[in-house]
């Protein structure tokens, strides 16, 4: 006779693994095989769960880009006025949404991905609406935007040189794009 695991997270588990993994080898490095062996599950379970790799890919990703988008609105819900929006902005750049390195390399990995495959691009614009909402509850919709665009800039500055932006002068960066005109 045949024993069921009972194994009810195994879905998610698989979506973790696979970020993980993502983070570790890249998009290319990732196969149905791989996730298996890594979430310690059958392979038939990734075919029973997902599709395909692409529907895999896609589930991960939107699972990480709303976690950064959580993270993000609820930094900016908590300001109060504009110097705690500013100070929010920094935060968001310093710490929170991109604060260690499995969170930057899955950022850039979706940014390649979404570059490649216009499927993905729902994703990234959904992300930066989100994140552009968050910044008009305190900015106007150009400053908002132009404050993502630094955030997302800074994210290639902090994944790709060998010292993190300064807080001093990401402080100075936010206060010049959010100055009264």
């Amino acid at each position: 006779m045949t024993v069921r695991r009972h194994d009810p997270d195994r879905r998610s588990r698989i979506i973790d693994v696979c970020l993980d993994l993502v983070a570790e080898v890249g998009v290319a490095g990732v196969s149905h095989r791989k996730v298996a062996a890594a979430a310690d599950v059958p392979l038939g379970s990734m075919t029973y769960h997902f599709a395909g790799m692409d529907e895999l890919l896609r589930e991960a990703f939107a699972r990480f880009s709303r976690s950064v988008s959580d993270g993000f609105e609820q930094r900016m819900s908590e300001a109060t006025d504009l110097a705690t929006a500013r100070a929010a902005v920094v935060e968001i750049i310093t710490r929170d949404v991109f604060g260690t390195h499995r969170d930057l390399v899955l950022t850039h990995e979706l940014y390649t991905l979404a570059a490649r495959e216009p499927a993905y691009r729902e994703l990234t614009n959904a992300w930066m609406g989100r994140s552009r909402a968050a910044l008009e509850r305190h900015f106007d919709p150009v400053t908002a935007r132009m404050l993502d665009a630094l955030i997302e800039g800074l994210t290639i500055h902090r994944a790709l040189d060998t010292e993190a932006p300064r807080h001093e002068t990401v402080t100075e960066a936010v206060r010049r794009i959010t100055a009264a005109g």
